[in-house]
């Protein structure tokens, strides 16, 4: 199948409203996953936590999909975080990308998983299965996110541990980054991994987790409270409809950018 990645090809025949980007890294962590960088466009602007929309060009067509912004929106550049689906219309040849090649991008981001679509509170949770983790590497880089609350609390439960990793990695970066430290305090970041197909400290759904206790048990902070805690959740269909369930039994709302409220979810795809 004819794919065009090199940027010569792509400049040429781009749709209008398209940026055309350049590949800098690609991280491939299991056979389902990888991790890539490409440049950033000149003055482009987004908020932590929004997603943009990617693509190829593949028989002479444009194919494109929402993927949610992986960089803080100060970053220099911008990182991805993607499944790989051997049949996929894009992602089958989006995880054979190599340093230099070419992908488009369009032009304008969008989203609800942003600090301004919820209200102050005192401990944000963000609530991620697979490469729904994707946009909360965003959040907990935003120096804004840490003024607004006074604890990050970001769960990821995959079905394999090695599907753990990338977000491992992330946390420990941002732990660990001596720039970082000087604009906000990493100490306020926990991370709640959970496995559901092999053995691990923690294991099960997020939501069974939440719905049992166990999650606070093992935190070691109060059940949910409408009061305090706010919520951003990204993952399948199944699991953004029974997380919503489950916050909204506990009092929290549902909130969006013109109505910030306790919660909100990424409606745009299910990662």
């Amino acid at each position: 199948m004819n794919v065009m990645t090199r940027p010569e090809e792509l400049e040429a025949c781009a749709p209008a409203g398209t940026f055309v980007e350049t590949v800098t890294k690609v991280t491939h962590y299991t056979d389902r996953l990888f991790h890539f960088h490409m440049t950033r466009p000149a003055g482009f602007r987004f908020r932590s936590g929004e997603f943009v929309v990617i693509g190829l060009m593949i028989e002479g067509k444009p194919v494109f999909r929402a993927y949610s912004i992986a960089s803080p929106s100060w970053a220099e550049d911008m990182e991805f975080f993607s499944i790989k689906v051997p049949d996929g219309p894009l992602t089958a040849h989006l995880q054979k990308i190599q340093p230099g090649d070419a992908i488009l991008m369009r032009k304008k981001p969008t989203g609800t998983l942003v600090n301004d679509a919820l209200v102050a509170g005192r401990r944000l949770y963000m609530f991620s299965t697979g490469t729904g983790i994707a946009p909360f590497a965003s959040v907990i880089r935003d120096p804004e996110t840490y003024e607004k609350f006074d604890e990050l609390i970001l769960t990821h439960s995959c079905r394999e541990v090695a599907e753990l990793k990338y977000g491992q990695d992330l946390v420990d970066a941002v732990k660990q980054d001596e720039m970082l430290k000087e604009f906000f305090d990493s100490s306020k970041l926990k991370l709640y991994n959970s496995v559901t197909r092999e053995p691990y400290p923690f294991k099960g759904r997020i939501t069974d987790l939440i719905d049992t206790g166990k999650l606070f048990k093992d935190l070691g902070v109060p059940p949910l409270d409408p009061a305090n805690d706010r919520a951003m959740i990204c993952g399948s269909a199944a699991m953004l409809k029974d997380t919503k369930a489950l916050l909204e039994r506990a009092g929290l709302t549902e909130g969006a950018n013109n109505r910030p409220a306790e919660f909100v979810i990424e409606r745009a795809f299910a990662g």
